[in-house]
């Protein structure tokens, strides 16, 4: 009678085990989404007032899951506070909208440092000799569960949402890049269209743009995301998201590829141009 009493009793523990985490998922996302939330993405977020709401409600939910599931650490001294877990969950939600996926299912830890960090990089140099280097950094994105953000980069970008530069995004296409085991500029894609245009686009624009850096010839993207594929797919993101109209127009294309991607048309987001 004891070991069907203790079989009993693993079986329940089993069942709590794996119920329990989706019923207080399912509560946190069900919860109301706070006033000063609401307050801290009107003042942080340059584009939230011209999301549709329907895209917002979305948004919404889509930061109640990442704040459930992701941890947030402040290092060199931060302390942090809800408008930095709200701002960062935020810009980096806005690459899930319209897409079934999960939320950023490797990420654990958010690590969230006052400004640039130091990291000790081994470097080569031309003869073939590698060296130790300190190299100051924005933000970082690591397979192992992590990504590092500077907050005044992250507070800058989030609320000039133009310049195509926006470390949030750019760190977050290497999580989304990473999903498929490696990342290389190739991240899961779904449907034949996206398939059959990706490669062949992808590999054309990174070229154009590689030619562009070696010739110090300006472009629409940073010449940063010349450095290797899944620095161009990051570099294309950030450019996707902030700068719609300038890389539909020039770069149609990698465009279309990338809405087919991220399922939505950020050129709706534009706010109204001021009448001349």
């Amino acid at each position: 009678m004891g070991y069907w009493i203790f079989v009993a009793l693993v079986l329940v523990a089993m069942t709590i085990a794996l119920v329990l985490p989706g019923y207080r998922l399912r509560k946190a996302v069900a919860a109301p989404f706070p006033d000063e939330w609401v307050a801290i993405l009107e003042r942080n977020i340059g584009v939230y007032r011209h999301l549709p709401m329907p895209l917002r409600l979305q948004l919404r939910d889509l930061i109640k899951q990442f704040l459930h599931e992701k941890h947030f650490d402040g290092a060199g001294g931060l302390q942090i506070t809800d408008e930095i877990r709200v701002t960062i969950a935020a810009e980096a939600c806005m690459l899930l909208l319209n897409r079934k996926t999960r939320v950023y299912p490797s990420l654990r830890y958010i690590i969230v440092y006052p400004s640039a960090f130091v990291v000790e990089r081994q470097q080569g140099g031309e003869d073939g000799v590698v060296s130790e280097g300190r190299k100051d950094l924005l933000g970082e994105s690591w397979s192992n569960g992590k990504v590092i953000l500077a907050w005044d980069s992250v507070l800058h970008g989030s609320s000039n949402f133009v310049d195509g530069q926006n470390v949030v995004l750019h760190e977050f296409a290497h999580q989304l890049d990473s999903e498929s085991g490696s990342t290389n500029g190739a991240p899961i894609l779904v449907g034949n269209n996206c398939l059959r245009t990706w490669a062949s686009t992808f590999s054309a624009e990174f070229e154009e743009l590689q030619q562009e850096a070696w010739k110090g010839r300006r472009s629409l993207m940073d010449h940063y995301g010349a450095t290797n594929p899944a620095e161009f797919f990051a570099v294309a993101t950030e450019t996707f998201f902030e700068k719609p109209v300038q890389m539909a127009t020039h770069h149609a294309e990698l465009f279309e590829v990338l809405k087919c991607f991220y399922r939505i048309d950020p050129r709706d987001w534009q706010a109204p141009s001021a009448p001349g």
